[in-house]
């Protein structure tokens, strides 16, 4: 028995962009486009009406930004949030954070190409964070610049393996890829990154990058 398709709504204010996506995204056996919108306030509407798996919004839009609409949808305060991949041609630092920090599960260039769209929404369905490898590669650079701070509160001391797996994902890899690299199942990485996230106090994959680089170990 097949499992159901991703339902995806697609928001962005160019007929054009949602077109090619449209495209890229119905021609994948596990996905299927339900709506699109091309405001932000639409999206807003189609989603909380659709309740659509995954919402790919672009930033700059009418009415409501990209931004907003994943913080009404994903954010911290929403009871049922909706999966959202920030989908841009805008790579800024401070787009990247916010869309972040408002429960984004993805910040995509629109430049990325098909692959990297599609594995963002199955990244999205199973519980990772896709960022664009040119966006993750200059904001961990970035971390790089302050000197090394302490280990967060209550960190408890992280297994050889553990370690591992945090510096793959810090350098930005997807769990497919730990799996490949460490000879080891996607689900076995899957469960590790939980307990990471657990020692760590993490929200996300994201957070655990961002402390693989301020606490050292990435250079130790």
């Amino acid at each position: 028995m097949t499992s159901d398709p991703i339902r995806i709504l697609l928001a962005d204010d160019q007929e054009n962009i949602r077109h090619a996506f449209r495209i890229i995204l119905d021609s994948q056996p596990d996905m299927t486009v339900v709506a699109e919108a091309a405001t932000g306030t639409a999206a807003v509407e189609q989603a909380r009406h659709l309740r659509p798996d995954v919402v790919l919004a672009d930033i700059r839009m009418p009415g409501l930004d990209g931004l907003e609409v994943t913080r009404l949808l994903a954010g911290p305060d929403v009871p049922d949030p909706i999966r959202v991949v920030v989908v841009t041609t805008f790579d800024l630092d401070e787009y990247v954070h916010t869309a972040l920090r408002n429960g984004a599960c993805g910040f995509l260039l629109k430049r990325s190409g098909p692959a990297l769209l599609t594995e963002a929404v199955r990244a999205a369905m199973s519980g990772d964070t896709l960022i664009s490898p040119q966006v993750t590669v200059r904001l961990l650079r970035h971390l790089t610049t302050p000197p090394p701070r302490p280990a967060r509160t209550g960190t408890a001391r992280l297994t050889d393996r553990e370690l591992q797996i945090t510096r793959l994902v810090a350098r930005g890899h997807t769990n497919a890829e730990i799996a490949t690299i460490l000879f080891i199942s996607p689900g076995t990485v899957k469960n590790h990154i939980a307990g990471i996230q657990n020692k760590l106090g993490t929200r996300n994959r994201v957070d655990i990058a961002a402390w693989a680089w301020e606490s050292g170990i990435m250079t130790s």
